[in-house]
């Protein structure tokens, strides 16, 4: 049932454009797995092989811990209405961070979002589709406004100090990229 494809489809890009959650995946080469769910206007498909997202500050910061050690990474949709399907796109990614360059080039494709914390550009070298039949229908009424708010309250310093101390380094203790090394 599944198939694999070499770039993302026309069909594909659509189906990912109406989803309002995806999933993250990545790994070192040691510690712990990750598994991130991202939601909000974060998400754009930018060539058949590239799409790219803005990482908001949250809790922590795994994947930029683990693309530094491992530039392998996973990003899964899944169908929560209307016909079935799991699509997962395959890669290796760079993050850029307010300092570089690419960041305020890609930053316009985005709204404005408090909180914004880094970008992430993926190449994709392959595109899976599954069934997704058991993946259950779920209903979607409304984004969340917590974390926009919660980095709207706190403005650009507090933000700073937060993630100085919360997402400077992973649950493994590997370093984000925030700093400057």
């Amino acid at each position: 049932m599944a198939k694999m494809y070499t770039e993302i489809s026309t069909e594909q890009k659509e189906f990912i454009g109406k989803q309002k959650v995806f999933f993250v995946g990545t790994a070192a080469t040691e510690g712990r797995v990750n598994i991130s769910p991202k939601g909000m206007d974060t998400f754009r498909v930018t060539e058949a092989n590239q799409v790219i997202w803005l990482n908001l500050t949250g809790s922590g910061n795994e994947t930029a811990a683990h693309l530094l050690k491992n530039d392998r990474m996973t990003i899964m949709f899944c169908a929560f209405e209307g016909k079935p399907l799991i699509l997962r796109l395959y890669g290796n990614a760079e993050i850029y961070h307010e300092r570089d360059k690419e960041y305020h080039e890609y930053i316009g494709l985005f709204p404005k979002i408090a909180g914004s914390r880094q970008i992430i550009k993926m190449n994709v070298d392959s595109v899976q589709t599954s069934c997704g039949y058991a993946v259950p229908f779920m209903d979607f009424n409304e984004e969340r406004t917590q974390l926009k708010s919660w980095a709207e309250k706190k403005g650009p310093s507090r933000l700073d100090s937060y993630r100085e101390e919360k997402n400077s380094a992973s649950i493994d203790g590997f370093n984000t990229g925030l700093k400057e090394i």
